[in-house]
């Protein structure tokens, strides 16, 4: 036989399962087959997180009973999300959360870390459908001018964002009064509340940009 024959029949032979080749081939086909198992199962993994039982409003103490646990698939993300087991002591919200959303573990803080506090404005006069929790408004006051009227009004906060609205009528049964929550910094407070000791009007311009105008 001549040596082409030789390989011919060589390469026709079937394969061995000392040939290495076949081994090396096996266990490449063995670790793709882990290795899709092993994503498969990461992207099926499903944790305990914890969502707002109700819109957790900024300033408001944040415990179990304001949260509702869910489960959830976060994969990278788990970290910024409050977990079983990573509810903190002590902690209120430091940004709003609406009804139903995840937790950020970036929205709690300690009492002393907020910069701003809910300050409540009753008004008469109707906001805009928009203006709900999470939006801005602009603070004016206009201060009695000592004749039954009031000076020309002045902008006190440019957009302070909104904690909270909650509607309700007067004691007698008349006017409609508008409580809003209106976040403000510690600087513009000795104003808006000598404002409202002073019996000054006090008015919430809804402010879309959310910004300095």
């Amino acid at each position: 036989m001549s040596s082409v024959e030789k390989t011919a029949v060589s390469r026709l032979r079937k394969p061995s399962w000392k040939d290495p080749r076949l081994l090396v081939g096996v266990l490449l086909v063995l670790a793709s087959i882990a290795g899709v198992g092993a994503l498969v199962r990461a992207a099926d993994t499903s944790i305990v997180a914890y969502a707002a039982k109700d819109e957790i409003a900024v300033g408001a103490a944040v415990g179990p009973d304001q949260l509702v646990a869910v489960e959830v698939r976060l994969g990278g993300a788990e970290g910024r999300y409050l977990t079983r087991g990573s509810v903190p002591d002590g902690k209120i919200a430091v940004q709003r959360v609406a009804k139903g959303d995840l937790v950020p573990a970036s929205s709690l803080g300690a009492p002393s870390s907020l910069g701003r506090k809910p300050l409540p404005i009753a008004i008469t006069e109707a906001l805009p459908s928009e203006a709900v929790a999470g939006t801005h408004v602009d603070v004016w006051v206009a201060a009695p001018d000592g004749r039954n009227g009031f000076a020309e009004p002045r902008r006190i906060v440019t957009a302070a964002e909104i904690a909270h609205v909650a509607t309700a009528q007067s004691a007698l049964g008349g006017t409609r009064e508008t409580v809003v929550q209106v976040l403000v910094e510690d600087a513009h407070l000795p104003q808006l509340l000598g404002a409202q000791a002073n019996k000054s009007r006090v008015s919430l311009v809804w402010n879309p940009a959310g910004r300095a105008q």
